[in-house]
């Protein structure tokens, strides 16, 4: 059993990859000055970028999760991930509001792919 383990900290891996999946920690904005929108798309940069760096892309994700803090934030954040998600490859999405454990994030997002 092999376990591959990216930007690996003290706390936790942002990506782990076993028997071609790869999960994603959740991710979170590092300009929390900004609004939904731009949180957002913060979020799903960071998100390609990692799911590029394990060999697979948004074409191959098998389950998102994500948490906005405030469900009126939800349009807009609907708005940016419905330009950001891959057409015919829109995956199963849960969305809740949560407290997350930086105040100033409005959204964080988790995701789940297969390796390409």
């Amino acid at each position: 059993m092999e376990i591959t383990r990216l930007h690996v900290g003290k706390r936790l891996s942002e990506v782990a990859i076993h028997n071609n999946t790869v999960y994603l920690a959740g991710q979170i904005a590092t300009d929390t000055s900004q609004d939904i929108g731009g949180q957002t798309r913060e979020v799903l940069d960071a998100i390609d970028k990692l799911l590029n760096e394990a060999g697979s892309d948004r074409t191959c994700i098998l389950m998102t999760q994500i948490f906005i803090t405030d469900m009126a934030n939800f349009p807009g954040m609907n708005a940016v991930w419905d330009d950001w998600v891959a057409p015919g490859h829109t995956p199963p999405r849960a969305t809740v509001e949560a407290t997350l454990a930086n105040p100033a994030c409005l959204v964080e997002i988790v995701v789940t792919a297969a390796v390409r």
